[in-house]
């Protein structure tokens, strides 16, 4: 089957390789119809995840269709047309019956190498195998297109989870750092939560303009405190959420929050360590959390919104590649020239 492949630090290729088979009664097959592009795909390919060799399958957003499903599945069956979460978690744990998939001992992360469990094959491909499939994947309602459910799976689960991790509430100031695809999604999340303002950090223009057509104020980083200040009278964000996933980006969240704020960060850190400012942050009360998104647990919440137009998340898709095009968008992303693009097989 043909898959898109770690070649070694920052390279990339599409190559034929071996199709997944069942390895545990609780597998499935899908034969993948449409996959994600993530930022978090930027950082296996740089090398930044222990445990990703060459020849690693990379991606962990995807929609498709079941072909096989092991003896152990119950919930599921062949012809099923699902959409997945980017990590598998058994369901049954202590951590999962609280609904804290993520903390499951069993997790994998699909196409991350060794970074968040035990290696897993990435979704760029033809096919992936799915362990613990009941609780891993989810039947795509007819409300929802392939589009919204790729979303769903990652990037609108992680923008939620910050949004809530952060306890927005009706008329909350709220800045969010980033305007990837995750830091406009979480902007999208805010307003959906009831925020009275949401501030969008982005160096970029074309994102700043994105994110002005989407409900935020826009503003580039030398120009936020300013947008702040206005609508605040210098108080400080009531939440500033950080969706980029670097120690230095974090660090400015402390400047742009009000006493006894909320900083959340829900971007992925490579960084072992980073710097905490701890007397500013006991003076000022500060609360800093983390977030990462748990699609397992929100899609029924996501899937609600989406059905009733409250969420729109597809509108930050911006590109469709097949196998022959989509070494070409990486270099794109990189670049920042698309938001978010799905591979279309």
């Amino acid at each position: 089957m043909r898959a898109v492949v770690y070649e070694g630090q920052g390279r990339i290729s599409v190559r034929e390789v071996e199709r997944p088979r069942l390895a545990h009664p609780a597998d499935a097959i899908v034969r993948v119809t449409m996959a994600g592009i993530c930022g978090t795909d930027l950082h296996a390919i740089a090398g930044h995840f222990e445990g990703m060799v060459p020849g690693s399958v990379i991606g962990h957003e995807f929609v498709g269709d079941i072909v096989e499903v092991g003896a152990g599945v119950t919930t599921l069956k062949v012809g099923d047309h699902v959409m997945a979460s980017d990590f598998t978690a058994c369901g049954h744990c202590h951590q999962c019956a609280r609904g804290d998939h993520w903390q499951c001992g069993e997790r994998s992360f699909f196409g991350t190498g060794a970074a968040f469990g035990e290696p897993l094959a990435g979704s760029q491909a033809e096919y992936v195998r799915v362990p613990f499939a009941d609780s891993t994947l989810h039947r795509v309602p007819k409300s929802c297109s392939d589009e919204a459910a790729i979303l769903v799976g990652d990037n609108l689960a992680t923008g939620w989870a910050a949004v809530e991790r952060a306890g927005v509430a009706p008329g909350d100031v709220v800045a969010v750092i980033g305007g990837g695809a995750v830091g406009q999604l979480t902007s999208l999340s805010a307003q959906a939560a009831g925020a009275g303002a949401v501030v969008l950090i982005e160096p970029s223009l074309p994102r700043r303009q994105f994110a002005a057509a989407h409900g935020a104020i826009a503003a580039s980083p030398d120009d936020a405190w300013a947008a702040i200040e206005e609508l605040t009278d210098g108080e400080g964000a009531d939440v500033v959420i950080e969706a980029v996933g670097a120690g230095k980006v974090f660090s400015g969240a402390f400047d742009l929050v009000r006493r006894r704020g909320r900083i959340v960060s829900v971007g992925a850190h490579p960084s072992p360590e980073w710097p905490i400012p701890l007397a500013n942050c006991f003076t000022r009360e500060l609360t800093i959390s983390f977030a990462i998104g748990d699609s397992i647990r929100l899609r029924p919440q996501l899937l609600r919104m989406i059905s009733t137009g409250i969420l729109d998340p597809t509108v930050v898709i911006d590109k469709r590649v097949n196998f022959d095009t989509i070494v070409a968008a990486y270099d794109d992303l990189k670049a920042q020239k698309n938001m978010k693009t799905v591979l279309v097989l």
